[in-house]
């Protein structure tokens, strides 16, 4: 296989603003490898993504960056979809993921998050003082871009692979917008789940509510799949995270299939990555999630699985640097420990900035190449 893309056609901006933002009569889906081993089907050959796969390693990606702003990516649908876009053109991939950011929910809450050379920052951070000003009234409706982005990129996907819609987790969002940025100790929010639980509960609480909201609204406007993203879980201990992060969690699962049920709407797979929270795995695989995400660090042999459970990972991002025999054999042996069946392939955290286009297909060919059956 060459692991060419996708002949697909980006979108203008005067064409998306009189078409395409009306979700129905989507084009039928050809590719559902990746559906299928989410209900635990085995497809003709496993599916593979990659998270980040639209972002700084792709040249088109860097070149569109010298002319827009990061969030003014994802806040304008045409650019939004055109970046989800790019790694579907160059790669075959078997998933496409609406180019956003986790830290759109606090923006719709009304906090100001900023793009510096380090990455989103918060010139304001979460506060005992300021936690009242959240304003989640309409929240939903301040991100209706991502909708539209979603139902424009389901329309221009043509039906090549399915269209992934995503959140952050409330404990990952709760530490950003406390921390104002990134951190090496999340000292500042975990402090809250020590000496101020009762806000804790409150904030995450709202997050939460949001949340489920925010997912409903992606799969009414054309997601097929979802995916939250708790990438802060690794700067919590078990106890701290039965407390203040799998309670939520199932909160959000249950209460989306219900709101779906509710408006007709098809119940989705949705994708759990608790980055770093190797240590309650089989907690999460009892929280109702079709797919479990797991991070490089994880011994896929001494692993429990589940076998209502899908799982995908978990190649170390840094894997990609190798020569291309080496790089085939880390993949084979990964895919060997896994199994081909109720299993999904990708990294163990997002691709790096610095990546080799070349690596990547030599990682979607490999895997394409392992027969399922």
């Amino acid at each position: 296989m060459s692991g060419d893309g996708h002949e697909l056609t980006y979108c203008d901006k005067s064409i998306y603003e009189t078409h395409m933002l009306t979700p129905k009569n989507f084009p039928i889906l050809k590719n559902n490898r990746l559906l299928k081993a989410a209900r635990g089907e085995t497809p003709d050959k496993l599916p593979i993504w990659i998270m980040r796969q639209a972002g700084r390693y792709l040249p088109e990606f860097r070149e569109l960056r010298k002319q827009h702003g990061f969030f003014e990516i994802c806040q304008e649908p045409y650019l939004a979809c055109n970046v989800t876009l790019m790694p579907i053109k160059r790669f075959a991939f078997d998933a496409a993921i609406i180019f956003s950011d986790i830290l759109v929910i606090p923006q719709a809450l009304k906090m100001i998050v900023e793009m510096g050379d380090k990455g989103p920052y918060f010139p304001e951070p979460l506060t005992l003082d300021n936690l009242s000003k959240l304003d989640s009234k309409d929240a939903i409706a301040r991100l209706d871009y991502v909708g539209k982005a979603i139902t424009l990129t389901r329309h221009k996907l043509e039906g090549t692979v399915p269209l992934f819609g995503f959140s952050g987790a409330p404990w990952t969002l709760m530490a950003f917008m406390i921390e104002g940025g990134g951190s090496k100790t999340l000292s500042k929010a975990k402090r809250w789940l020590y000496a101020h639980k009762e806000e804790s509960h409150s904030l995450l609480t709202l997050l939460t509510n949001v949340i489920i909201d925010y997912f409903v609204m992606q799969v009414e406007a054309g997601a097929q799949i979802l995916q939250l993203f708790d990438t802060s879980a690794e700067y919590l201990n078990k106890s701290l995270y039965k407390v203040y992060g799998l309670p939520y969690l199932k909160r959000i699962r249950q209460e989306v299939k219900d709101k779906l049920k509710q408006r007709n709407l098809e119940d989705v797979p949705v994708v759990l990555f608790a980055k770093g929270a190797s240590f309650c795995l089989e907690e999460q695989a009892e929280l109702g999630y079709e797919i479990l995400g797991v991070d490089w660090t994880v011994n896929i042999e001494s692993m429990k699985r589940n076998c209502n459970v899908t799982y995908q990972g978990n190649l170390d991002p840094c894997a990609l640097y190798a020569p291309k025999e080496d790089l085939e054999g880390y993949v084979k042996d990964m895919i060997a420990k896994f199994g081909v069946n109720r299993y999904i392939v990708n990294l163990g955290h997002g691709i790096y900035p610095d990546m080799e286009i070349e690596s990547v297909k030599t990682f979607i060919d490999t895997v394409h190449n392992i027969k399922t059956h």
